[in-house]
């Protein structure tokens, strides 16, 4: 692969950053536009698969016509002799996914900050008609300077596409994060999303998947049936009311979660934004989480601070609120055009009974 010439006349591959059943993932140059690219290319044996071609192009589709800071950005897609790919923004990083295997367990800080983050991409994705369907932490890649995107939209679906009543056989998503509705082959709804990163909001918070089993059918009836482990037992860390948001988001019933990825980012945000004593700031120390690459045999783990590191930059939760006021939808109440409303309405139905006694009163 790396011998090939350049795909399209345009894209020379540099090496290989990641990998998986149906593609392979490079750092590639643009000699074009003379930037740093990744190149997607779907794996010899699935070319000629109509289905996996027809997925591929739906993952070009649906990231393309999304434009958010949370989501990576698609750039091309094409064909070149044999070769399928997609050209999409490259982030200069890892997956969430091999972070939470060197740590383990993040602090309620940097959790709050990333999940944050990983609602507002899927809830602007959600505001355009689109469910992912396939969230998970292998799915959204960190940045040297801590900004997630969320990437592979392969599966996802338009809302006005999706019938509630729909029944599929085949089951679609990744067993260990998929929703119970899923799981049973239903329709999916935002709800599912939300779930979907339910799973990693626990992940994160317990170092732990809250449900685990080597065969996807059982994890499918432990999705439906089964009730995680309370996160405070595994990690007394976590405050209450973060628990209950936690599971909360892992109900069973989709109506039982919140309906979208942005309400559940407005709450974790008001979370962290009315308990300051029990979340404390957002440490980004840029310095220290320069040592993030993209993805090798050994990633680097990244190390803690300590006293003769550079400081880091420290934001608080309404720091991080105003930066992100406009990414999440507004429930703030128009106090006054409410009140205008009230006083109309008192001023036009109170003068009914006015000029019913001044009618009754002229004509007795």
């Amino acid at each position: 692969m790396m011998d090939l010439p350049l795909l399209s006349g345009r894209y020379k591959l540099l090496q290989p950053i990641g990998s998986g059943g149906t593609a392979v993932v490079y750092k590639a140059l643009d000699e074009m536009l003379e930037r740093i690219v990744s190149v997607k290319i779907l794996r010899e044996d699935h070319s000629n698969d109509g289905e996996f071609l027809e997925r591929f192009r739906q993952e070009a589709k649906a990231a393309a016509n999304l434009s958010h800071p949370n989501i990576v950005t698609v750039y091309d897609f094409g064909f070149d002799k044999d070769q399928v790919f997609i050209v999409f923004e490259y982030v200069d990083g890892t997956d969430l996914k091999t972070l939470i295997r060197q740590q383990s367990r993040f602090s309620i800080e940097d959790t709050l900050g990333l999940i944050t983050q990983a609602c507002a991409g899927v809830g602007y994705a959600h505001r355009a008609g689109l469910v992912h369907c396939d969230i998970k932490s292998h799915n959204m890649l960190v940045s040297k300077d801590f900004r997630l995107k969320v990437t592979d939209f392969g599966i996802a679906r338009a809302l006005a596409t999706i019938h509630p009543e729909e029944r599929s056989e085949v089951v679609w998503g990744s067993p260990h994060y998929f929703s119970p509705e899923q799981a049973s082959g239903y329709a999916p709804s935002p709800a599912s999303d939300v779930y979907s990163l339910g799973v990693i909001l626990y992940e994160m918070l317990t170092g732990r998947l809250p449900f685990e089993a080597k065969d996807a059918t059982e994890l499918a009836r432990m999705h439906r049936m089964e009730t995680p482990v309370p996160p405070r037992r595994l990690n007394p860390a976590i405050p209450e009311p973060l628990e209950e948001i936690t599971l909360k988001v892992l109900s069973k019933e989709p109506a039982a979660r919140y309906r979208t990825a942005d309400q559940l980012g407005r709450v974790l945000m008001s979370f962290g934004n009315l308990n300051p004593e029990k979340t404390g700031p957002i440490i980004l120390p840029v310095a220290k989480r320069s040592n993030i690459s993209s993805p090798q045999p050994h990633p680097p783990v990244i190390p803690r601070r300590t006293q003769t590191e550079t400081q880091p930059v420290e934001r608080t939760w309404t720091d991080y609120a105003k930066d992100h006021e406009d990414t999440f939808e507004s429930q703030a109440i128009d106090w006054g055009t409410w009140l205008l409303g009230v006083l109309a309405f008192t001023a036009v139905f109170g003068l009914i009974p006015f000029w019913l006694y001044i009618y009754f009163f002229l004509n007795p």
